[in-house]
């Protein structure tokens, strides 16, 4: 259910002397509820009855309530309506003003451009191209994707002051 699977990643601080606190876990699960606005009757619904949207709402509770500093997602809005993608988009937002770093990996050009402030494209493995946001366009991206610049003997673009990759 919504409370076992936001509460998963959070055992250690709802434990005490090796038992679960169910109190502590149903409050937590239902702060989560609340501030992501998951859509369900209750915490005891089971995850599976939940549509696409707020299945990923209760994957993204379990890693939040940890306080995390750098939130990894891969593939977050994929397979959810337009509806439910807005608000993760919001969430986000609202995470990265608080100070929390966002990795997203995304095959979904427009919401690269419309999330991120860096963008790094990998071909064959290896970065081949970091683009600033503001600037980048979908042409650049899908160029540096297929390894065009490789082709044509250019090199990889790089933000000035982003530092060396192979040496970071």
């Amino acid at each position: 259910d919504i409370k076992y699977n936001t509460n998963m990643a959070h055992l250690p601080n709802i434990t005490h002397y090796g038992f679960i606190n169910d109190k502590e876990g149903l409050k937590n699960a239902e702060k989560y509820v609340e501030l992501l606005r998951t859509k369900t009757p209750s915490v005891h619904q089971l995850c599976g009855n939940l549509s696409g949207g707020n299945q990923q709402k209760v994957v993204l509770a379990k890693w939040l309530c940890n306080d995390v500093k750098v939130l990894i997602v891969d593939e977050p809005t994929r397979g959810i309506d337009v509806g439910a993608k807005y608000e993760v988009y919001e969430l986000f937002n609202k995470l990265s003003a608080q100070g929390v770093s966002i990795i997203m990996i995304s095959s979904e050009l427009p919401e690269i451009l419309g999330m991120s402030d860096r963008i790094l494209v990998i071909h064959q493995g290896e970065i081949n191209g970091e683009l600033d946001a503001k600037t980048a366009t979908q042409e650049d991206i899908l160029y540096l994707a297929a390894g065009y610049n490789k082709l044509e003997g250019k090199p990889a673009p790089v933000l000035s002051g982003s530092g060396n990759r192979k040496g970071e």
